[in-house]
């Protein structure tokens, strides 16, 4: 099968899949073109509310191609930050679920994601110092943003890799589990995401993300959208509520 990115969407879940077996899941040129139309195509999908990254098999992503880099390393690092960028402002909750490595352009990925999950085989690393390649500026503030300024030198750095617990105290991890657990851990708590007030995570994401002008913007929705009573009935009930507002068109 050529390198390509999978999706499925079950149950609210679009799950998309980098699959590249034979580089290590490695990025390349087509994948990351097509990655920005992929998330626009789910961001439309009203059936989507929650959106899962992870790699095929026993890796995650060891990053770009590195054959890739042979013509214009500039060209390849400027899709993957359009990539990266298109992932970062997808406007559901997204979750890495990461497996062995995640180095370079992986590392670049699951940090664009709201959140990450990671077996504690897996391993993490930002290469560029290895390669002679300047970093992004944006995809630097945005590791910063994650694990500090001190980690974030550590790692752009030396490029060495460090093991999924240093990655969890740096920031980097959200939660980090056994061997064998992390399907599971992933599909609970996607069910816990998807049940939750879009409405709600929406406005969140934005507002984390920095945005400071809508205020208004998301009082309106609130007003209008019912989640809020719905919510509020539901708590008094002791049921689970059934909220309804979806992301405008």
């Amino acid at each position: 099968m050529e390198p390509q990115l999978l999706h499925r969407v079950t149950d609210g879940v679009a799950t998309v899949v980098i699959h590249h077996p034979a580089r290590r899941n490695a990025m390349t040129a087509g994948m990351w073109k097509a990655l920005p139309p992929l998330l626009d195509e789910l961001a439309a999908d009203p059936a989507v509310r929650v959106l899962v990254l992870t790699g095929e098999g026993r890796t995650f992503c060891a990053g770009a191609d590195i054959t890739t880099l042979q013509g214009s390393s500039e060209t390849a690092q400027s899709l993957a930050v359009l990539a990266e960028e298109a992932l970062a402002a997808f406007p559901k909750p997204t979750l890495a679920a990461i497996r062995g490595h995640c180095v370079g352009g992986g590392t670049q990925l699951a940090a664009a994601c709201d959140l990450r999950f990671a077996q504690e085989d897996a391993l993490f690393g930002v290469t560029p110092a290895k390669l002679g390649i300047v970093y992004a500026a944006s995809s630097t503030r945005r590791l910063v943003t994650l694990v500090g300024p001190a980690a974030a030198k550590y790692l752009l750095f030396s490029g060495e890799l460090i093991d999924a617990a240093r990655a969890l105290r740096t920031g980097l991890l959200d939660e980090v589990l056994p061997v064998g657990e992390l399907d599971r851990r992933v599909a609970e708590f996607t069910r816990v995401l998807s049940s939750r007030s879009q409405l709600t995570q929406a406005a969140a994401k934005e507002f984390a993300n920095g945005r400071t002008d809508r205020d208004a913007y998301w009082a309106g929705q609130a007003r209008g959208s019912g989640d809020t009573a719905e919510g509020v009935a539901a708590f008094l009930e002791r049921r689970e509520p059934r909220f309804t507002w979806t992301l405008p068109e």
